[in-house]
């Protein structure tokens, strides 16, 4: 609300978002989103969090999957182990499916893969104002990439995992501390 009591106008909606922008808001608020959210949203929303909490940024962060099969359940056990080597605990986080309000609620969702970005447009109201992105354009030189999905490999494959949303979110933490709204800006 602006200091009249007023809500902000459409202009004052679409603004950048900066660090201080996010701050006043009480948080920003960052939709990673797969097939399943089960493996590669719930690693990349604790990967975030981690660094989102380093680089003092007070952001609003979940996961989700396009799909629905998995909702309820933990995120796979082998996703738990790799972050767990890593220093953070999933096992408390649950999966669900993206929803409508989600696309209000969150400035930024941000596909792991291009299926997904894909699925993610079509389901995007005319109304959103939020950015769809894949993760891996946060990351110079893996712009237009997917995060390879784990599901039918082994820990090697959700190592590699890993290290693929560590990297995005990084440089996700570091692009909204520098107050730029989109990897392009």
């Amino acid at each position: 609300m602006e200091q009249s009591g007023k809500p902000p106008g459409r202009d004052q909606i679409r603004a950048p978002l900066t660090r201080d922008w996010i701050m006043k808001q009480s948080s920003g608020a960052v939709l990673f989103v797969c097939l399943g959210n089960i493996c590669r949203s719930p690693l990349a929303e604790a990967a975030f969090r981690r660094e989102a909490q380093r680089a003092g940024l007070t952001v609003d962060i979940d996961s989700a999957g396009t799909g629905g099969w998995h909702a309820g359940e933990p995120p796979d056990p082998r996703a738990q182990t790799i972050a767990w080597r890593h220093g953070v605990d999933i096992s408390d986080y649950r999966a669900r499916q993206i929803s409508a309000d989600d696309f209000k609620r969150f400035t930024h969702i941000i596909a792991l893969d291009r299926d997904n970005l894909a699925a993610l447009r079509r389901l995007r109201p005319k109304d959103c104002l939020a950015s769809l992105s894949l993760l891996l354009d946060e990351v110079p030189g893996r712009e237009g990439q997917s995060v390879a999905d784990p599901y039918y490999g082994g820990l090697k494959d959700f190592e590699v995992t890993w290290a693929d949303v560590s990297a995005g979110a990084a440089s996700l933490a570091l692009r909204l501390l520098r107050g730029r709204n989109t990897p392009s800006d």
